[in-house]
């Protein structure tokens, strides 16, 4: 692991990268309900929806080492600025801050893009995630009991929600216009 770390916005050609690192947390078991892996054309979309950002760590030769993104939190308009986040660091560069700094920036670029809130659910058993949250200023705010299987076994998540308080005075900016 190198001594630099660069954060950014996302483009199409790291799309391989944010996979395979994608594919080792759902390899992994630990950090979400999914178990089919991620193809290149699956995260494509996501990386080219700018409403979403979604932010890569790279080293410095600019090999992605962890991504972090926002995504929909809920359809209806009064939920239009709230937005759950997930966040991936590759096997490697695990425990060198990388994920606090990309999770950092992160919050930074939804409260440029308007968020008010970012929210995500975590295991209970991935004391990791749950760490780096707190450090970043999230609070665990309850638990979902049995919320999804994995592998056949039933598990509770950890919800965890970040305020912006910046956006929560221009929360309306999200509110449709009424003719």
């Amino acid at each position: 692991m190198t001594a630099s770390l660069f954060l950014r916005p996302a483009i199409a050609a790291d799309a391989p990268a944010i996979t395979a690192i994608y594919n080792q947390g759902i390899a992994a078991r630990n950090a979400t309900f999914e178990t089919q892996l991620r193809t290149v054309e699956d995260l494509l979309p996501r990386i080219a929806d700018r409403r979403y950002p979604l932010r890569v760590a790279t080293d410095g030769v600019d090999r992605v080492i962890g991504w972090a993104g926002l995504s929909s939190y809920r359809p209806r308009a009064c939920y239009a600025g709230i937005a759950e986040f997930s966040i991936y660091i590759d096997a490697a560069a695990r425990g060198y801050g990388v994920g606090r700094a990309l999770l950092s920036n992160l919050i930074d670029a939804a409260r440029d893009a308007g968020f008010w809130k970012v929210l995500s659910r975590i295991f209970p058993f991935n004391t990791a995630s749950r760490a780096l949250c707190r450090t970043c200023g999230f609070r665990e705010v309850g638990l979902y009991e049995k919320h999804g299987q994995l592998d056949g076994q039933w598990l509770d998540v950890v919800i965890v929600e970040h305020l912006i308080p910046e956006n929560l005075t221009n929360a309306t900016v999200f509110l449709p216009t009424i003719p």
